[in-house]
């Protein structure tokens, strides 16, 4: 089967806007796809007070484990842990509190029941204002604000404060390692880190020439200066993406901030079906996009010319004998298969998940417009049984 030259045309000059977007991503977007950045602490003189804070809401099935991993770091200052308990209902103060017995530290532990939620507040960002509140009886230098599924590695807070020290860091944050077990974590949980990463360059973020900020909110150890600064979790106290928002005010502050990965600090919460993957994404991504429809309309395009159209050019390429468009097809998806295949194996998977890409931006389109759905629906932000209406 053969094209009409002018469709032919059209066909190529469609793939070769992908193939250059490829190389342009590839060689000149801040090496987003090296997954590199790692903590470089070492040994520090005088270890600073740490108080770590976790929110909490209904995490029965996880609390004990990131408290025990939070009470049994090997650091060598002094470190208390608050867990704020968000009205829970399933018994998550009880579990945190004999875990700290468990382990005959009760006495750094506080569990601080967690106030109703005022209007206009997230219930993460209250919580966690309420246990960094608790915290300054405490005088920390550094506050460690970390999810109530993230599993720390002994090792952890002592890298992270010789980190935030030697580099002179108000805030650092680590993009633990998510849980990555069944199929459907296989397929879509290391690209939510790809894209991700490809929205917020990690080196880019690091390099307080630019703007760029981000951090993720599982692990993030902050200066409680610097945070007073920028008015503490108030100035963020709405934000559904709130770990950036934070980073971002922090950077623009004046503040130096780092983002990192670690293959060593997990996260224990499981997204078993695709449902809970779909969840957790469309949560928050129209929010990315400003809830902007003009936004959401390039992002759609933006999609399907960078990610779904090569390996369909491929395939039209090879039924209408087309060398050229099969060829550039090819090549722009061997591009992105090498990019995504550094994350791939960060997950442990074998590099052939790599090619599952196109896919993998087909089902996060349709999350992302599912998102915009329910903004408009009044459905957006649904998290632990609360709605966060969206801003307009």
């Amino acid at each position: 089967m053969t094209m009409p030259p002018v469709f032919t045309l059209l066909l190529l000059s469609l793939t070769g806007l992908a193939l250059l977007i490829w190389l342009v991503l590839l060689l000149f977007w801040g090496q987003f796809w090296r997954l590199d950045q790692r903590l470089q602490g070492g040994d520090l003189r005088d270890w600073p007070t740490v108080v770590a804070v976790v929110p909490a809401r209904n995490e029965a099935a996880v609390i004990g484990a990131s408290v025990r991993s939070l009470l049994e770091q090997d650091y060598p200052g002094t470190l208390h842990l608050i867990v704020v308990d968000d009205q829970s209902a399933d018994g998550t103060e009880e579990i945190a509190r004999q875990t700290a017995l468990e382990l005959g530290k009760g006495d750094r532990l506080t569990v601080l029941q967690g106030a109703p939620l005022p209007r206009g507040w997230s219930g993460k960002l209250w919580a966690l204002s309420q246990g960094i509140e608790a915290a300054r009886a405490f005088a920390p230098d550094y506050l460690l604000l970390t999810d109530a599924d993230i599993a720390h590695d002994r090792q952890n807070l002592r890298q992270l404060v010789a980190h935030a020290r030697q580099q002179q860091c108000a805030l650092v944050s680590l993009m633990v390692k998510l849980r990555c077990q069944s199929v459907w974590e296989k397929l879509l949980i290391p690209a939510f880190v790809f894209f991700f990463a490809k929205l917020y360059p990690f080196r880019w973020v690091n390099d307080p020439q630019r703007s760029t900020a981000a951090a993720a909110g599982g692990c993030i150890l902050i200066d409680p200066v610097a945070l007073d600064k920028i008015g503490g979790m108030a100035c963020i106290r709405d934000a559904l993406i709130d770990d950036c928002a934070l980073a971002t005010a922090v950077k623009q502050a004046g503040y130096r901030i780092w983002l990192g990965l670690t293959p060593t600090t997990v996260s224990l919460r499981a997204y078993n079906t695709l449902g809970s993957i779909w969840q957790m994404v469309a949560r928050t991504a129209y929010t990315q996009l400003s809830y902007s429809p003009l936004w959401l309309a390039g992002t759609v395009i933006g999609m399907t010319v960078v990610y779904l159209w090569p390996p369909l050019a491929l395939g039209i390429g090879l039924i209408s004998q087309s060398l050229p468009l099969a060829a550039m097809g090819g090549l722009t998806w061997g591009g992105m298969a090498i990019a995504y295949r550094p994350t791939v194996r960060f997950y442990g998977l074998n590099s052939t998940w790599a090619l599952t890409l196109p896919v993998i931006a087909f089902l996060y389109t349709l999350m992302t417009l599912d998102s915009a759905r329910r903004h408009w629906q009044g459905q957006g932000g649904a998290w632990k049984g609360r709605v966060y209406p969206h801003k307009s």
